[in-house]
């Protein structure tokens, strides 16, 4: 018969000892490089929209929010418009509705922009951001 003892530490140590504990150096880490790579892909006319990007509720949380009145309908990449006037430009307190019509975004500044900006960026740097945040975790 054989006895034995594992000695494990608690799952919330190993974690802290990784970095990975809930809003820690990884995923602020994350959240950081999410933000910084979106930008050649966010649409800016005047930098309002990019320059939105944050952590939500805080750094580390591993949620962006762009919080504008117009980031929306850029994100999805459609017309908005009143449903009782069909213009752009909704009456007070009315919500607009989506068309089918597209957005047609300047590319002067970002050549890159356009709708699904995060999905798009996620799409070719998913794999730098998690090389990043490996290393912090000091893992390969």
């Amino acid at each position: 018969m054989i006895h034995g003892k594992l000695d494990v530490k608690p799952t919330d140590l190993m974690l802290k000892d990784r970095n990975l504990e809930e809003y820690g150096k990884v995923q602020r880490f994350i959240d950081t490089e999410v933000i910084r790579n979106m930008e050649p892909y966010t649409p800016n006319l005047l930098g309002v929209l990019y320059k939105s990007a944050k952590p939500y509720p805080r750094a580390g949380s591993g949620q962006i929010i762009q919080s504008t009145p117009y980031g929306k309908f850029h994100y999805y990449g459609k017309v908005m418009v009143s449903p009782t006037t069909g213009s752009p430009w909704a009456l007070k307190g009315e919500k607009k509705v989506l068309t089918d019509r597209s957005l047609v975004h300047n590319k002067s500044k970002h050549p890159l922009a356009g709708p699904f900006w995060f999905e798009r960026m996620k799409s070719d740097k998913k794999d730098e951001i998690l090389q990043g945040a490996r290393k912090i975790a000091g893992t390969k």
